[in-house]
Protein backbone atom coordinates (compact mmCIF):
# COMPACT_ATOMS: atom_id res chain seq x y z
CA UNK A 1 0.00 0.00 0.00
CA UNK A 2 1.48 3.26 -0.72
CA UNK A 3 1.45 6.37 1.92
CA UNK A 4 -1.22 7.99 -0.03
CA UNK A 5 -3.80 5.79 1.20
CA UNK A 6 -5.94 6.20 3.88
CA UNK A 7 -4.72 3.22 6.36
CA UNK A 8 -1.73 1.75 6.91
CA UNK A 9 -3.19 -2.23 6.07
CA UNK A 10 -1.15 -4.44 4.59
CA UNK A 11 1.01 -4.54 1.80
CA UNK A 12 -0.63 -4.30 -1.13
CA UNK A 13 -4.64 -4.31 -2.31
CA UNK A 14 -6.47 -6.91 -0.73
CA UNK A 15 -9.66 -9.29 -0.86
CA UNK A 16 -9.66 -11.15 2.57
CA UNK A 17 -8.77 -14.86 1.95
CA UNK A 18 -10.14 -18.18 3.18
CA UNK A 19 -7.74 -19.74 3.69
CA UNK A 20 -4.07 -19.36 6.05
CA UNK A 21 -1.56 -17.72 4.39
CA UNK A 22 1.74 -19.26 5.76
CA UNK A 23 4.83 -16.99 6.24
CA UNK A 24 6.92 -18.76 3.66
CA UNK A 25 4.11 -18.22 0.85
CA UNK A 26 3.99 -14.52 2.10
CA UNK A 27 7.69 -13.54 2.32
CA UNK A 28 8.47 -15.75 -0.86
CA UNK A 29 5.48 -13.97 -2.94
CA UNK A 30 6.13 -10.36 -2.02
CA UNK A 31 10.12 -10.23 -1.83
CA UNK A 32 10.61 -12.56 -5.24
CA UNK A 33 8.35 -10.78 -7.19
CA UNK A 34 9.69 -7.31 -6.07
CA UNK A 35 13.19 -8.53 -7.31
CA UNK A 36 14.90 -8.24 -3.80
CA UNK A 37 17.15 -11.08 -3.17
CA UNK A 38 15.15 -13.42 -0.68
CA UNK A 39 18.37 -15.04 1.16
CA UNK A 40 20.07 -11.29 1.56
CA UNK A 41 16.57 -10.20 2.89
CA UNK A 42 16.22 -12.64 5.60
CA UNK A 43 20.18 -12.87 6.89
CA UNK A 44 21.63 -9.22 5.57
CA UNK A 45 23.35 -7.38 8.72
CA UNK A 46 20.70 -5.96 11.37
CA UNK A 47 23.22 -3.34 12.89
CA UNK A 48 20.90 -0.28 13.77
CA UNK A 49 19.05 -0.51 16.98
CA UNK A 50 16.03 1.58 17.20
CA UNK A 51 15.17 2.84 20.57
CA UNK A 52 11.67 4.08 21.84
CA UNK A 53 11.55 7.05 24.45
CA UNK A 54 11.53 6.56 28.07
CA UNK A 55 8.37 7.04 30.03
CA UNK A 56 7.72 10.36 31.46
CA UNK A 57 5.46 8.94 34.68
CA UNK A 58 6.33 8.98 38.53
CA UNK A 59 5.55 4.59 37.96
CA UNK A 60 7.96 1.86 36.60
CA UNK A 61 6.17 -0.05 34.36
CA UNK A 62 5.15 -3.75 33.85
CA UNK A 63 4.00 -5.75 31.72
CA UNK A 64 2.29 -8.74 30.60
CA UNK A 65 0.98 -10.65 27.41
CA UNK A 66 -2.39 -12.08 27.19
CA UNK A 67 -3.50 -14.72 24.77
CA UNK A 68 -7.14 -14.39 24.19
CA UNK A 69 -9.70 -16.67 22.92
CA UNK A 70 -13.47 -16.20 21.85
CA UNK A 71 -15.08 -19.22 21.37
CA UNK A 72 -18.62 -17.25 20.62
CA UNK A 73 -17.27 -16.12 16.97
CA UNK A 74 -15.56 -17.96 13.86
CA UNK A 75 -12.88 -16.22 12.83
CA UNK A 76 -13.53 -13.85 9.83
CA UNK A 77 -10.97 -13.79 7.61
CA UNK A 78 -9.80 -17.76 7.57
CA UNK A 79 -13.32 -20.36 7.49
CA UNK A 80 -10.69 -22.98 8.61
CA UNK A 81 -10.59 -21.60 11.98
CA UNK A 82 -13.38 -22.15 14.24
CA UNK A 83 -12.46 -19.66 16.91
CA UNK A 84 -11.61 -15.85 17.32
CA UNK A 85 -7.84 -15.79 18.44
CA UNK A 86 -6.94 -12.73 19.92
CA UNK A 87 -3.07 -11.12 20.92
CA UNK A 88 -2.88 -8.69 23.68
CA UNK A 89 -0.02 -6.92 26.04
CA UNK A 90 -1.03 -5.54 28.99
CA UNK A 91 0.98 -2.39 30.48
CA UNK A 92 0.36 -1.23 33.82
CA UNK A 93 1.53 0.87 36.92
CA UNK A 94 4.67 -1.73 38.71
CA UNK A 95 4.85 -1.54 42.97
CA UNK A 96 8.58 -3.11 41.40
CA UNK A 97 10.72 -3.77 38.58
CA UNK A 98 13.68 -5.58 40.66
CA UNK A 99 14.67 -9.16 38.99
CA UNK A 100 12.09 -8.12 36.32
CA UNK A 101 13.75 -7.52 32.60
CA UNK A 102 12.61 -5.13 30.46
CA UNK A 103 10.57 -6.84 27.52
CA UNK A 104 10.82 -6.11 23.89
CA UNK A 105 8.87 -4.54 21.56
CA UNK A 106 7.97 -7.41 19.17
CA UNK A 107 8.61 -10.65 19.40
CA UNK A 108 11.11 -12.62 17.57
CA UNK A 109 8.93 -14.17 14.84
CA UNK A 110 7.10 -10.95 14.83
CA UNK A 111 10.33 -8.71 14.32
CA UNK A 112 11.36 -11.09 11.64
CA UNK A 113 8.71 -11.03 9.28
CA UNK A 114 7.62 -7.53 9.92
CA UNK A 115 11.08 -6.80 8.57
CA UNK A 116 10.86 -8.08 5.48
CA UNK A 117 6.80 -7.40 4.59
CA UNK A 118 7.40 -3.71 6.29
CA UNK A 119 8.33 -2.09 3.24
CA UNK A 120 5.40 -3.13 1.05
CA UNK A 121 3.20 -1.73 3.94
CA UNK A 122 5.27 1.75 4.17
CA UNK A 123 7.30 2.29 1.45
CA UNK A 124 10.66 4.24 2.36
CA UNK A 125 11.68 1.23 5.58
CA UNK A 126 14.33 -0.39 4.91
CA UNK A 127 14.44 -4.31 3.31
CA UNK A 128 17.59 -4.74 5.41
CA UNK A 129 19.88 -3.47 7.89
CA UNK A 130 17.77 -2.74 11.08
CA UNK A 131 17.30 -4.72 13.96
CA UNK A 132 13.78 -4.92 14.52
CA UNK A 133 13.93 -7.32 17.39
CA UNK A 134 16.62 -5.75 19.43
CA UNK A 135 14.14 -2.71 20.38
CA UNK A 136 13.23 -2.73 23.90
CA UNK A 137 10.37 -0.94 25.84
CA UNK A 138 10.93 0.54 29.21
CA UNK A 139 8.26 -2.40 30.78
CA UNK A 140 9.38 -5.30 32.42
CA UNK A 141 8.17 -8.30 31.88
CA UNK A 142 5.92 -9.87 34.75
CA UNK A 143 6.45 -7.33 37.42
CA UNK A 144 4.05 -7.05 40.37
CA UNK A 145 1.71 -4.39 40.10
CA UNK A 146 0.87 -1.22 41.88
CA UNK A 147 -2.37 -1.54 44.16
CA UNK A 148 -3.70 1.33 43.45
CA UNK A 149 -6.62 1.04 41.11
CA UNK A 150 -6.55 2.30 38.04
CA UNK A 151 -8.65 3.59 34.49
CA UNK A 152 -8.20 0.90 31.54
CA UNK A 153 -7.29 1.70 27.97
CA UNK A 154 -7.62 -0.11 25.04
CA UNK A 155 -5.72 0.31 21.90
CA UNK A 156 -6.50 -0.37 18.39
CA UNK A 157 -3.49 -0.20 15.93
CA UNK A 158 -3.94 1.01 12.13
CA UNK A 159 -4.86 -1.38 9.79
CA UNK A 160 -2.06 -3.35 9.41
CA UNK A 161 0.07 -2.46 12.23
CA UNK A 162 1.13 -5.02 15.11
CA UNK A 163 0.22 -3.31 18.19
CA UNK A 164 3.69 -3.11 19.04
CA UNK A 165 4.20 -0.20 17.64
CA UNK A 166 1.82 1.58 19.93
CA UNK A 167 4.58 0.99 22.67
CA UNK A 168 5.88 4.25 23.53
CA UNK A 169 2.32 5.62 23.85
CA UNK A 170 1.06 3.17 25.87
CA UNK A 171 4.10 2.80 28.29
CA UNK A 172 4.25 5.94 28.74
CA UNK A 173 0.53 6.54 29.98
CA UNK A 174 1.48 3.41 32.65
CA UNK A 175 4.05 5.27 33.85
CA UNK A 176 1.34 7.55 34.66
CA UNK A 177 -1.24 5.31 36.18
CA UNK A 178 -2.95 3.87 33.65
CA UNK A 179 -3.87 0.43 32.74
CA UNK A 180 -2.85 -0.17 28.80
CA UNK A 181 -4.17 -3.30 26.88
CA UNK A 182 -2.94 -3.20 23.17
CA UNK A 183 -4.78 -5.50 20.64
CA UNK A 184 -3.85 -7.30 17.87
CA UNK A 185 -6.08 -8.38 15.29
CA UNK A 186 -5.32 -11.42 13.21
CA UNK A 187 -5.86 -11.20 9.87
CA UNK A 188 -6.07 -8.06 9.27
CA UNK A 189 -2.29 -7.15 11.22
CA UNK A 190 0.86 -7.46 9.39
CA UNK A 191 1.90 -10.18 11.32
CA UNK A 192 0.83 -11.25 14.38
CA UNK A 193 2.61 -13.54 16.81
CA UNK A 194 1.00 -16.41 19.57
CA UNK A 195 2.38 -18.77 22.15
CA UNK A 196 1.88 -21.98 20.09
CA UNK A 197 0.18 -23.85 17.45
CA UNK A 198 -3.29 -25.54 16.89
CA UNK A 199 -4.78 -28.08 15.38
CA UNK A 200 -6.43 -25.30 13.45
CA UNK A 201 -2.90 -23.14 13.08
CA UNK A 202 0.02 -24.96 11.95
CA UNK A 203 2.18 -21.69 12.82
CA UNK A 204 3.13 -19.79 15.51
CA UNK A 205 2.60 -16.28 13.42
CA UNK A 206 0.19 -15.11 11.19
CA UNK A 207 0.35 -12.88 8.62
CA UNK A 208 -2.71 -10.37 6.98
CA UNK A 209 -5.00 -11.57 4.68
CA UNK A 210 -5.06 -8.06 3.15
CA UNK A 211 -4.38 -7.46 -0.77
CA UNK A 212 -5.36 -4.15 -1.23
CA UNK A 213 -6.96 -1.28 0.92
CA UNK A 214 -9.77 -1.85 2.29
CA UNK A 215 -11.19 1.52 1.78
CA UNK A 216 -11.34 0.24 -1.91
CA UNK A 217 -13.60 -2.61 -1.21
CA UNK A 218 -16.99 -1.79 1.23
CA UNK A 219 -16.92 -5.44 2.11
CA UNK A 220 -13.85 -5.70 3.35
CA UNK A 221 -14.03 -2.77 5.48
CA UNK A 222 -17.11 -3.20 7.48
CA UNK A 223 -15.57 -6.79 8.12
CA UNK A 224 -12.54 -5.10 9.48
CA UNK A 225 -14.03 -2.50 11.49
CA UNK A 226 -16.99 -5.23 12.18
CA UNK A 227 -14.69 -7.88 13.54
CA UNK A 228 -12.40 -4.93 15.79
CA UNK A 229 -15.14 -3.50 17.57
CA UNK A 230 -16.36 -7.17 18.52
CA UNK A 231 -12.51 -7.54 19.29
CA UNK A 232 -12.20 -4.99 21.85
CA UNK A 233 -16.08 -5.91 23.39
CA UNK A 234 -14.43 -9.71 24.05
CA UNK A 235 -11.40 -7.79 25.77
CA UNK A 236 -13.68 -5.41 27.41
CA UNK A 237 -15.31 -8.81 29.19
CA UNK A 238 -11.53 -10.05 29.69
CA UNK A 239 -11.28 -7.07 32.07
CA UNK A 240 -13.81 -7.89 33.80
CA UNK A 241 -12.79 -11.40 34.17
CA UNK A 242 -9.58 -10.16 35.41
CA UNK A 243 -10.98 -7.95 37.95
CA UNK A 244 -13.17 -10.45 39.17
CA UNK A 245 -10.32 -12.32 39.98
CA UNK A 246 -10.33 -14.72 37.21
CA UNK A 247 -7.49 -14.87 34.33
CA UNK A 248 -8.27 -14.09 30.66
CA UNK A 249 -5.10 -15.90 29.42
CA UNK A 250 -6.81 -19.00 27.65
CA UNK A 251 -3.26 -20.70 27.89
CA UNK A 252 -3.59 -20.19 31.67
CA UNK A 253 -0.14 -18.44 31.87
CA UNK A 254 -0.12 -17.04 35.37
CA UNK A 255 -0.92 -12.99 35.53
CA UNK A 256 1.27 -10.43 37.80
CA UNK A 257 1.22 -10.22 40.80
CA UNK A 258 -1.16 -7.81 42.05
CA UNK A 259 -2.98 -7.47 38.86
CA UNK A 260 -6.46 -7.85 39.30
CA UNK A 261 -6.37 -5.31 42.14
CA UNK A 262 -5.21 -2.64 39.87
CA UNK A 263 -8.03 -2.61 37.12
CA UNK A 264 -10.76 -0.01 37.67
CA UNK A 265 -13.57 -1.94 35.02
CA UNK A 266 -15.49 1.24 35.83
CA UNK A 267 -13.13 3.68 34.43
CA UNK A 268 -12.79 2.76 30.75
CA UNK A 269 -11.57 4.47 27.90
CA UNK A 270 -10.59 3.22 24.12
CA UNK A 271 -8.00 4.98 21.54
CA UNK A 272 -6.86 3.78 18.11
CA UNK A 273 -4.87 5.04 15.39
CA UNK A 274 -6.67 4.91 11.48
CA UNK A 275 -8.85 2.07 11.15
CA UNK A 276 -8.22 1.87 15.05
CA UNK A 277 -9.34 5.43 15.84
CA UNK A 278 -12.71 4.18 13.21
CA UNK A 279 -13.02 1.38 15.99
CA UNK A 280 -12.54 3.41 19.13
CA UNK A 281 -15.54 6.08 18.38
CA UNK A 282 -17.54 3.26 17.09
CA UNK A 283 -16.84 1.11 20.09
CA UNK A 284 -17.87 3.87 22.21
CA UNK A 285 -21.23 4.47 20.50
CA UNK A 286 -21.93 0.48 20.94
CA UNK A 287 -20.77 -0.21 24.13
CA UNK A 288 -21.52 1.70 27.30
CA UNK A 289 -18.83 0.46 29.30
CA UNK A 290 -16.50 2.70 27.55
CA UNK A 291 -16.53 6.51 29.04
CA UNK A 292 -14.27 8.00 26.74
CA UNK A 293 -12.53 7.65 23.27
CA UNK A 294 -9.66 9.44 20.87
CA UNK A 295 -9.87 8.73 17.05
CA UNK A 296 -6.43 8.91 15.68
CA UNK A 297 -7.30 9.89 12.30
CA UNK A 298 -9.74 7.08 11.80
CA UNK A 299 -12.79 7.36 8.72
CA UNK A 300 -16.20 7.73 10.30
CA UNK A 301 -17.74 6.98 7.09
CA UNK A 302 -17.96 3.58 5.54
CA UNK A 303 -16.53 3.89 1.56
CA UNK A 304 -18.84 4.63 -1.02
CA UNK A 305 -19.92 2.13 -3.91
CA UNK A 306 -18.48 2.79 -6.49
CA UNK A 307 -14.87 3.92 -4.72
CA UNK A 308 -14.20 7.29 -3.96
CA UNK A 309 -17.78 8.02 -3.53
CA UNK A 310 -19.43 9.17 -0.06
CA UNK A 311 -20.25 6.47 1.42
CA UNK A 312 -22.68 6.30 4.95
CA UNK A 313 -21.79 7.08 8.33
CA UNK A 314 -21.21 4.98 10.74
CA UNK A 315 -23.83 5.27 13.46
CA UNK A 316 -21.43 7.28 16.19
CA UNK A 317 -21.10 9.98 13.30
CA UNK A 318 -24.89 9.78 12.18
CA UNK A 319 -26.48 10.15 15.81
CA UNK A 320 -23.32 11.26 17.92
CA UNK A 321 -22.44 10.05 21.83
CA UNK A 322 -22.77 11.22 24.66
CA UNK A 323 -19.53 10.28 26.22
CA UNK A 324 -16.24 12.44 25.44
CA UNK A 325 -14.73 11.93 21.65
CA UNK A 326 -11.49 13.33 20.57
CA UNK A 327 -11.32 13.95 16.39
CA UNK A 328 -7.09 14.19 16.08
CA UNK A 329 -5.27 14.54 12.67
CA UNK A 330 -2.47 15.48 11.03
CA UNK A 331 -1.80 18.43 8.92
CA UNK A 332 -0.19 15.86 6.29
CA UNK A 333 -2.74 13.51 5.78
CA UNK A 334 -3.64 13.11 2.06
CA UNK A 335 -7.28 12.45 2.22
CA UNK A 336 -8.37 15.58 4.62
CA UNK A 337 -11.18 16.25 3.00
CA UNK A 338 -12.60 12.56 2.47
CA UNK A 339 -12.13 12.36 6.61
CA UNK A 340 -13.65 16.08 6.67
CA UNK A 341 -16.92 14.89 5.73
CA UNK A 342 -17.57 12.44 8.87
CA UNK A 343 -15.34 14.22 10.95
CA UNK A 344 -17.85 17.85 10.68
CA UNK A 345 -21.10 15.52 11.03
CA UNK A 346 -19.40 14.36 14.13
CA UNK A 347 -18.59 17.47 15.39
CA UNK A 348 -21.62 19.10 14.73
CA UNK A 349 -23.81 16.91 16.98
CA UNK A 350 -25.26 19.01 20.03
CA UNK A 351 -23.43 18.66 23.57
CA UNK A 352 -20.07 19.59 23.18
CA UNK A 353 -18.79 15.97 23.68
CA UNK A 354 -16.60 15.77 20.81
CA UNK A 355 -13.29 18.31 20.22
CA UNK A 356 -11.45 18.25 17.73
CA UNK A 357 -7.45 18.64 17.52
CA UNK A 358 -4.64 18.83 14.22
CA UNK A 359 -0.64 17.87 14.87
CA UNK A 360 0.95 20.38 12.91
CA UNK A 361 4.40 19.63 10.45
CA UNK A 362 3.19 15.59 10.92
CA UNK A 363 2.02 12.77 8.68
CA UNK A 364 -0.51 9.96 9.79
CA UNK A 365 2.01 7.74 11.38
CA UNK A 366 3.31 10.32 13.63
CA UNK A 367 0.48 9.04 16.26
CA UNK A 368 2.87 5.94 16.09
CA UNK A 369 6.30 4.64 17.55
CA UNK A 370 7.05 5.54 13.88
CA UNK A 371 7.34 9.24 15.60
CA UNK A 372 10.58 8.14 16.75
CA UNK A 373 11.47 5.46 14.75
CA UNK A 374 11.44 7.38 10.83
CA UNK A 375 14.27 9.98 12.16
CA UNK A 376 16.46 7.39 13.48
CA UNK A 377 16.06 5.71 10.42
CA UNK A 378 16.92 9.09 8.42
CA UNK A 379 19.68 9.21 10.37
CA UNK A 380 21.55 6.27 9.97
CA UNK A 381 20.91 6.55 6.19
CA UNK A 382 18.15 3.94 5.79
CA UNK A 383 15.49 5.89 4.96
CA UNK A 384 15.42 9.20 2.18
CA UNK A 385 13.95 12.74 3.86
CA UNK A 386 11.18 12.29 1.45
CA UNK A 387 10.26 8.63 3.02
CA UNK A 388 10.59 10.11 6.45
CA UNK A 389 8.13 13.10 5.37
CA UNK A 390 5.46 10.87 3.91
CA UNK A 391 5.59 8.35 6.45
CA UNK A 392 5.60 11.10 9.80
CA UNK A 393 6.01 14.68 8.25
CA UNK A 394 8.84 17.11 9.29
CA UNK A 395 7.86 17.17 12.94
CA UNK A 396 10.82 16.24 14.99
CA UNK A 397 10.33 13.68 17.78
CA UNK A 398 11.25 15.51 20.45
CA UNK A 399 7.82 17.87 19.72
CA UNK A 400 6.11 15.14 18.52
CA UNK A 401 6.11 12.15 20.89
CA UNK A 402 5.69 14.68 23.87
CA UNK A 403 2.56 16.32 22.47
CA UNK A 404 0.87 13.25 21.15
CA UNK A 405 1.57 11.31 25.18
CA UNK A 406 0.67 14.54 26.79
CA UNK A 407 -2.37 15.18 24.54
CA UNK A 408 -3.85 11.61 24.80
CA UNK A 409 -3.00 11.62 28.66
CA UNK A 410 -4.37 14.89 29.81
CA UNK A 411 -7.30 13.40 27.81
CA UNK A 412 -7.88 10.62 29.99
CA UNK A 413 -6.80 11.75 32.84
CA UNK A 414 -10.03 14.79 32.53
CA UNK A 415 -12.73 11.85 31.90
CA UNK A 416 -11.39 9.37 33.72
CA UNK A 417 -9.13 10.25 36.59
CA UNK A 418 -5.59 8.63 36.99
Amino acid sequence: MSHVHAYSDGPGPAHPTRRAVTVSAVLGALLVSSGIDVAAARTASADVRLRLPAPTGPHPVGLTTWYLVDRSRCDPWDDTIPVRELMATVFYPARSVRRHPPAPQLGAATAAVFGALAPYQHPGLPPAGVDWAATMTHAHQGAPASPARSPVLLYSPGGGDPRGFGAGLAQDLASHGFVVVTVDHPGDALVVEFPGTTEYRADVVRTTAFREDPRSNPATFDTMIGTRIADLRYVLDQMEVLAEGGNPDAAGRALPTGLARTVDPRRIGVYGHSAGGTTAAQTTYDDRRVNAAIDLEGYLDHPGEPPGEPGPFFPVAEYGVNRPLLLWGTDGFPDRAGMERSWQAMLAHPGGWTRRRELRDAAHWAFTDFAAFAPQLQAAGLMTADARTALVGGIEPARAVPIVRTGVREFFARHLGA
